[in-house]
């Protein structure tokens, strides 16, 4: 081999010294600071301050945090089989999945771009020209040709064919880390996918335990209406026997049966709603509403303590809080992306491969044929594009940075929401009950006059109607409050920690897709 030149040892010099001094021109990316509070505000007042015995408090201590299956606090096995098929069967859940899935493949699509790509193409010619060399023909002709080079078919014609196995191979070493940034901000996007699975498998996991809770409120008015209903057909009875004997008037008894036909009326509506949740529930466990029912049962259980924790924790709880926190890390890489674009991009290729016109001849060291190259590209004028692209990507990442702190600050009203509103219905509920027992006994007292002749009918309807509204706003207060426990356990993220989000590093992993597919 000829010694190589000093202009080609300065050239392979100075493209090792590129190589070897290639750096990633990209921003590092530091987490913001956003300001937490020391405690919720709600919860201490709640924990501290002088309170009716009534009132309902959070957990204490911390050791009492949420779990994984949170909706077990309630003591609801009917809840905790249709959480269970939720999470096998909910198709926004398994779209979710599959969107992360895709976000994890687009990781190995970026990542290709460290390797070189090589092609090989093999090709086969057979051409012929007849006597006269006027004419020309390719392909397998009929009865003609040998393996070999040119030959002499009948009538003075000639066939030649030709093999070859070119194989080509390009690469674009990774010098200023477009590569390298790309590929994180595609880890970083399919992290940002498994965080909005876990926010999907949440909010579907709240909306269901809501729609349970509502349903069971429905069976609750029901069971009153019935009940109700009873009670005033036996006022009826009452008003029509004594208008028989002369003791009542014919007044009361059109009383009583405006009454109790109101009564059934708004009972028979009660079943519209209850159908609905029923098939909204149906919907969420991935079964068709028509091959669905639930049981009644018209009792509703008491909200349980909560554990709120510190706020500080509720960054690492909230898989919302995780999306937006990934989404700025995607796009400070993508910052990086855009800048490579101002250095030069340097493309290596190599061919070789061998070419022969016999195929016995097609590995021999005569058919051997190769090449090696090297270009480079740099963009000398744009107009401004490159700075203006950076300029627009940068200002999408301090968009970002303003919806995380956005997201946190939604998360701490949403606690402080929940906590509140728990506390101020448990108040409700308190005083509530002491009005549907005063108001048992106003009906109890009316009754009892009417019954002597003391006051009329009128008097019995309106401490029934009045009995009748403060026993379903007390049920009301019990669904809203059962409702406003879900929804706390939803804004402190149901027992969901940040570790569970698999690492940047191991995001395309077979265990990382096999724990993302499966629920709490």
């Amino acid at each position: 081999m000829a010694p190589m030149s000093p202009m080609g040892r300065l050239g392979v010099s100075a493209f090792g010294f590129v190589v070897l001094n290639a750096c990633n021109v990209g921003p590092g990316y530091v987490k913001p600071v956003v300001d937490v509070p020391p405690g919720f505000k709600e919860a201490s007042r709640t924990a501290y301050a002088t309170v009716p015995p009534d009132t309902w408090q959070p957990a204490q201590p911390e050791d009492a945090a949420l779990k994984g299956r949170w909706w077990e606090i309630f003591g609801e096995p009917e809840l905790d089989r249709l959480e269970a098929q939720l999470n096998i069967n909910n198709q926004n859940i398994a779209q979710f999945f599959q969107n992360f899935m895709a976000a994890r493949a687009q990781v190995d699509e970026a990542r290709a771009g460290y390797f070189p790509t090589v092609s090989v193409n093999p090709a086969y010619t057979r051409s012929g020209q007849g006597a006269s060399g006027g004419s020309t023909f390719g392909g397998a002709a009929a009865g003609v040709g040998t393996a070999g080079g040119a030959v002499t078919a009948g009538g003075g014609s000639t066939m030649t064919q030709y093999f070859s196995l070119p194989v080509q191979a390009s690469w674009a070493p990774d010098l200023w880390d477009r590569v390298r940034n790309t590929v994180r901000e595609y880890r970083y996007a399919a992290q940002v996918s498994a965080a909005d699975l876990e926010n999907e498998r949440l909010t579907e996991q709240a909306a269901l335990a809501q729609y349970y809770f509502e349903l069971r409120g429905q069976d609750a008015l029901q069971d009153l209406y019935n009940r109700t209903t009873v009670a005033e057909r036996q006022s009826l009875d009452l008003t029509r026997a004594q208008a028989i004997t002369g003791i009542g008037a014919d007044l009361a008894v059109a009383q009583a049966e405006v009454t109790l036909a109101n009564t059934e009326a708004t009972g028979i509506g009660i079943a519209t709603n209850r159908a609905l949740y029923e098939h909204a529930i149906a919907t969420l466990v991935g079964k068709p509403a028509s091959e669905f029912s639930m049981p009644v049962k018209s009792t509703i259980v008491t909200a349980p303590p909560i554990p709120v924790g510190i706020p500080s924790k509720l960054l690492q709880r909230r898989p919302d809080i995780a999306a937006a926190e990934r989404t700025m890390a995607q796009a400070n890489a993508l910052i990086g992306v855009e800048k490579a674009a101002y250095y030069p991009s340097i493309n290596l290729t190599a061919s070789g491969g061998f070419a022969s016109s016999s195929l016995g001849n097609l590995f021999s060291l005569p058919a051997l044929f190769w090449s090696l190259g090297a270009s480079a590209a740099e963009t000398i004028f744009d107009g401004g594009l490159r700075g203006a692209t950076v300029d627009q990507y940068t200002a999408l990442y301090k968009a970002n940075v303003a919806a995380y702190r956005q997201v946190v600050l939604t998360a701490f009203q949403q606690v402080e929401d929940g906590i509140a509103t728990l506390r101020i219905l448990s108040q409700q509920i308190a005083r509530q009950e002491m009005a549907v027992k005063s108001a048992q006994r106003y009906v109890d007292i009316a009754l009892a006059q009417y019954q002597t002749g003391v006051s009329p009918y009128l008097n019995v309807v309106t401490a029934e109607t009045t009995l009748l509204s403060d026993q379903q706003t007390l049920v009301t207060l019990r669904v809203s409050e059962m409702t406003a426990a879900v929804q706390l356990v939803q804004a402190l993220g149901g027992g969901w920690d940040a570790t569970r989000l698999p690492a940047a590093s191991e995001i395309t992993s077979r265990r990382s897709a096999d724990r993302m597919s499966k629920g709490p």
